[in-house]
């Protein structure tokens, strides 16, 4: 992603965490972050949300690593408890 410093600072947390929790599923978003040498600022914040939209992992700016762990079973649990994915009709 590459999200404006304005626009990442109001939105990107909640957007990846309302994906996660919606679709029930680990997110992972890598995102641009700094001052670009055209001037843009982008907001960064890579990050690694579960599926109940708890963030496990950011990092901010510049080079390097979120790391998280995926479970299985935490997905199966979540679906279990909030089983919208049975309501699907297609």
């Amino acid at each position: 992603s590459a999200f404006t410093h304005t626009t990442g600072q109001a939105h990107w947390e909640v957007l990846l965490r309302a994906r996660a929790i919606e679709n029930q599923a680990y997110v992972l978003a890598p995102a641009q972050g700094g001052l670009h040498p055209n001037g843009r600022q982008t907001w960064g914040h890579s990050m690694a949300v579960d599926p109940w939209g708890q963030v496990l992992a950011v990092r901010e700016q510049g080079p390097g690593l979120a790391l998280a762990t995926l479970d299985r079973q935490h997905i199966a649990h979540v679906r279990a408890q909030l089983p919208a994915l049975q309501h699907r009709i297609l």
